[in-house]
């Protein structure tokens, strides 16, 4: 009985998890592009992250496959809790990872692109350049999101 009672649990959390996991990266309901960000354009495209976005099976989930990362340096920032800060004197480790436009546009979903983030280019230590998420200024960010924070 009680073995029947754990294997319940685990399977309605994993259902749970598997839900929220749709809810928030497939489901037409928990995010819209907002209509003042430009189109994505084709091709190959370069993300430096350095959040939850480094990890391989969070990409998977989001991007739909892993993708070849490499470490990368973004100097002259230091990590703030979710977002990066100006500090001359100091750099943040990441990674590069080359996505393609529907890669792009899911981890524009996934980081809530226009709500809570931006996306913006920027040089790596290393001279390229590639896109980072920065979170919003709380003054930049639609009122509905400010009222719900």
């Amino acid at each position: 009985m009680r073995l029947r009672h754990y294997v319940l649990v685990t399977l309605f959390g994993l259902l749970a998890l598997a839900g929220w996991l749709w809810l928030t990266m497939l489901s037409p309901y928990t995010y819209d592009r907002p209509a003042h960000l430009p189109e994505i354009e084709a091709g190959e495209h370069a993300v430096f992250v350095y959040g939850t976005l480094r990890f391989a099976p969070v990409r998977w989930v989001v991007m739909g496959r892993a993708g070849e990362t490499e470490t990368a340096v973004l100097e002259g920032f230091r990590r703030e809790r979710l977002d990066l800060v100006e500090a001359p004197d100091e750099r943040v480790l990441g990674e590069l990872v080359v996505v393609d436009a529907d890669e792009l546009e899911r981890l524009d979903r996934y980081e809530r692109l226009g709500i809570r983030y931006q996306r913006v280019p920027m040089r790596l230590a290393d001279g390229r350049m590639a896109w980072v998420y920065r979170r919003l200024d709380e003054a930049a960010r639609p009122a509905e999101v400010n009222a719900s924070d």
